[in-house]
């Protein structure tokens, strides 16, 4: 087991956060790109492991790509007919959830498979939603097949998207592609992350396609070749969320560039939750700068719409001096790991005072001490690990390289705002 030594902040911690592009926005052009009928750009795309994953399932499935060099952030990428291959979705839930609509329109057989701890991720939805729209697959879970004839049909679904946004996000992106193109009505529990399906919904727009939202729980999308355009990929705002932490955490100031207080990304709205904690947050030039106040606050916040920000907003919660509860987040159970288990665990393990509930997390303040902290192969977890050490000593977070699935250099990032070491395992 790789160890790595969470650097403690000697005192406040100011810099400038220059961070790589989202991946979710990412993973979302690659799709849409696959699509046109001619050469589209994305100028700095994420080039981490969940996108080149993508990345790579568009290119078994026939799709051209190429950049520069091979690190290069601008990629240029084909549409094109599709056809079999094995796919490796690796951890990715864009990659599970997102290609299997689009290979259903392949001519051959496409066979998916992942980690081993991916085979526990929910599929089951967008796999017989994709049945119910004329695709032939076999399986309900990672590892499964999708056989094509080359056209799917497409037309009305219902289904469940209370465990995740991604099942409608799949169907949705692909939906250009089906003959009928795709309707999907959502029945059941409020679907979490909903920013993730706005974000789906303008982009689908901004390539050319028809999408109607005009009734509750139901998005409708029409059939249509789509044009290459240029994507300019936005800084991932909730990676920022890590290095604007660290500025709460210490009493220090860190600006993030190219914030758009407009996005559609989930982490826009931390900089709310960092206010309400206690850190003042400023917007100027385009940046925004968060400013530690010498103490942080519980809250009380309902984060279904920005599950993922939960393993951060947790961390700054342990180093609160009142209660918090974070609510509407059941769903985190079925993410990279049983994210509300693990927080507890790991939380508990540093000697706080974590409790799961029904949907969530109720954490109490408590004397912190050092030692291990598991990220699961997670990667919002270990970068939970690195933020609680900032303020406790002798914090070792497991396998710190796992960011690397939507932030590569992560631990030099970390090193360069906050000092302490960069790669080298503690034991």
């Amino acid at each position: 087991m790789q160890l790595w030594d969470a650097p403690t902040a000697a005192g406040p911690v100011h810099g400038t956060a220059l961070l790589p592009g989202s991946k979710s926005i990412t993973n979302r052009a690659y799709i849409l790109a696959a699509q046109s009928n001619s050469e589209s750009t994305l100028v700095n795309a994420l080039r981490s492991r969940d996108t080149d994953l993508m990345l790579g399932g568009l290119s078994v499935l026939g799709i051209e790509s190429r950049t520069e060099t091979p690190a290069s952030t601008t990629v240029h990428l084909t549409g094109g007919p599709l056809h079999g291959g094995a796919v490796d979705c690796g951890l990715a839930g864009t990659v599970m959830r997102f290609l299997p609509p689009l290979a259903a329109g392949a001519r051959g057989t496409v066979a998916f498979d992942g980690d081993p701890q991916a085979r526990t991720r929910p599929l089951g939805t967008v796999l017989a939603a994709l049945r119910g729209l004329g695709a032939q697959v076999d399986g309900d879970g990672l590892p499964f097949t999708v056989r094509g004839d080359g056209a799917i049909r497409g037309g009305e679904v219902t289904i469940d998207a209370s465990a995740s946004s991604q099942f409608v996000s799949g169907l949705l992106l692909s939906g250009p592609s089906f003959a009928e193109g795709v309707t999907v009505h959502h029945d059941g529990k409020p679907v979490p992350s909903m920013p993730h399906i706005e974000m789906t919904v303008d982009m689908l727009r901004a390539a050319g396609a028809e999408v109607d939202t005009s009734r509750a729980n139901t998005w409708s999308v029409a059939p249509g070749r789509l044009g290459a355009r240029e994507w300019i990929v936005e800084p991932d705002l909730s990676n920022a969320t890590v290095f604007l932490a660290a500025a709460a955490v210490t009493g220090g100031v860190v600006t993030v560039p190219h914030w758009n207080p407009s996005s559609t990304q989930p982490g826009v709205q931390f900089a709310d939750i960092l206010a309400e904690m206690g850190a003042e947050v400023s917007h100027h030039d385009g940046a925004l700068s968060a400013r530690g106040t010498g103490g942080l606050r519980g809250v009380d916040w309902d984060l279904r719409d920005i599950g993922e920000l939960a393993p951060t907003v947790a961390a700054l919660a342990a180093l609160a001096d009142s209660p918090s509860d974070l609510r509407g987040i059941a769903h985190l159970r079925g993410h990279e790991t049983d994210r509300l288990a693990a927080l507890t665990a790991e939380i508990t393990g540093l000697g706080g005072r974590c409790i799961e509930t029904a949907d969530g997390l109720h954490i109490e303040p408590a004397e912190l001490h050092g030692g291990v902290w598991r990220s699961y192969a997670d990667h919002r977890m270990a970068t939970a690990g690195a933020i609680i050490g900032l303020a406790v000593r002798g914090v070792q977070v497991e396998d710190i390289a796992t960011t690397a699935k939507t932030m590569p250099d992560f631990p030099a990032l970390w090193a360069g705002l906050v000092g302490g070491p960069r790669m080298e395992p503690a034991s």
